[in-house]
């Protein structure tokens, strides 16, 4: 068997390139309103596993827990209330998964 050759694709010299588009011009993107950590606005202390109406917004409809970036949390207050959903799931205050 032969081997195939690729071809290399050669350096191009900054005056030839095609110029990057800046981040103003992205027109099709809308700026996200800023999420904030519900835990921190309200001060409160300690993510309770009992209760259940304030754990089911971290938990999406299929069962996992939400991520960081889509709840809001800081990441202090994120690891606790993956704390929280595993122990109140063990508890069975909680449901593993949607079925």
């Amino acid at each position: 068997m032969r081997a195939v050759r690729r071809r290399r694709r050669h350096w191009m010299p900054k005056e030839r390139r095609k110029p990057r588009k800046e981040k103003e011009e992205k027109g099709w993107q809308k700026k996200q309103k800023k999420k904030f950590c519900i835990f921190c606005k309200e001060n409160i202390a300690f993510v309770d596993y009992k209760d259940v109406s304030l754990l089911r917004k971290f938990v999406s409809d299929r069962g996992k827990i939400r991520a960081r970036r889509v709840s809001g949390n800081c990441a202090q207050h994120q690891r606790e209330v993956a704390t929280a959903v595993k122990n109140a799931r063990e508890m069975a205050l909680l449901a593993y998964t949607a079925r």
